[in-house]
């Protein structure tokens, strides 16, 4: 599983969505709750170009809390209009400094999650390639900033149209899309599965 070809084909489809919205649409909400698509494409790029020592010192001003961090980013990047949001995915096709750590999970991960936050509230879906899809899967458990290794516990996740399940008890049925970004918090994508487990799942996300 090559997890850096996945984030550079990500980070490519999503330079090329995003530059089809329009200022609406990029003011409009995501399923990321409280920020805008504008907002959601910063937090996106904010790690990009900062390099080893810009992110240090980004979180020793966080006092090494993710959160924090990802909101100083975001303060510095939201101030860049949406063209030059997607000149820096576009300078950085291949994700470098936090996002290329892990062989790429986390570059790979957040543009995945990230373009479905946006997406999914503008109602413009797309058919994520099952090869990227899978490999979102298998591997998210191990991003623990991502949450589901904490929402998974006394559930059985089934995908519908994947070769894919992960862990034990009520069931969780539906499209490997709607439980990639159930377990990553989002509580829309509940409402497409089924299964005794939903409601135990919905509790563990986010409104």
């Amino acid at each position: 599983m090559d997890l850096r070809r996945f984030a550079r084909e990500e980070r490519a489809e999503l330079a090329e969505f995003l530059g089809t919205l329009t200022p609406q649409q990029w003011a409009a909400p995501t399923l990321c709750t409280g920020w805008t698509v504008h907002e959601v494409v910063a937090h996106l790029v904010s790690y990009d170009e900062i390099g080893a020592r810009g992110l240090a010192r980004r979180l020793v001003r966080a006092r090494f809390s993710p959160d924090r961090a990802n909101a100083l980013g975001l303060e510095e990047y939201r101030a860049l209009a949406p063209g030059d949001l997607i000149a820096v995915l576009r300078r950085n096709p291949r994700p470098r400094g936090l996002p290329a750590a892990f062989g790429g999970m986390i570059g790979f991960l957040d543009g995945l999650i990230h373009q479905q936050d946006i997406r999914r509230p503008l109602g413009l879906p797309r058919t994520i390639p099952p090869e990227r899809l899978a490999g979102a899967l298998r591997v998210l458990l191990f991003a623990l900033p991502v949450g589901a290794a904490r929402r998974l516990p006394g559930l059985h996740a089934v995908a519908t149209d994947l070769d894919w399940s992960a862990g034990k008890g009520a069931e969780v049925r539906g499209p490997a899309e709607a439980l990639l970004l159930a377990l990553a918090g989002r509580r829309a994508a509940t409402a497409d599965l089924r299964g005794p487990g939903v409601d135990l799942l919905v509790s563990r996300t986010e409104p």
